[in-house]
């Protein structure tokens, strides 16, 4: 079973998930919704994410040999005040429209 976990405020994103929602795509966005305490990702090629959310885009950052990737989200945390404990996180995968959905 595929999981995501925050590690010294990275989320991880296992190799099967990152190949089905990114594909060969290296950036993401990402927004932060307060009310919800929930990080919504998607690739940078969904245009319509841009439109409902004015996300921030990051990089994926290739972690290992098996693919696996991560995105530095410091500065949410950061700024929400959010808890930076390592952990693995709940998360909901909505591959039609390649969103992820965190629970923090």
């Amino acid at each position: 079973m595929t999981k995501i976990s925050l590690k010294s405020s990275h989320i991880y994103l296992e190799n099967d998930l990152v190949e089905a929602i990114f594909e060969n795509i290296h950036y993401a966005y990402i927004k932060y919704l307060k009310d919800q305490n929930r990080l919504l990702i998607t690739p940078v090629s969904s245009q319509w994410f841009i439109k409902m959310y004015e996300p921030t885009q990051f990089l994926l950052k290739s972690r290992n040999l098996k693919g696996d990737k991560t995105l530095a989200i410091r500065e949410i945390l950061i700024d929400n005040d959010l808890e930076t404990n390592d952990r693995d996180l709940e998360f909901v995968v909505i591959e039609k429209t390649k969103l992820i959905k965190v629970s923090l």
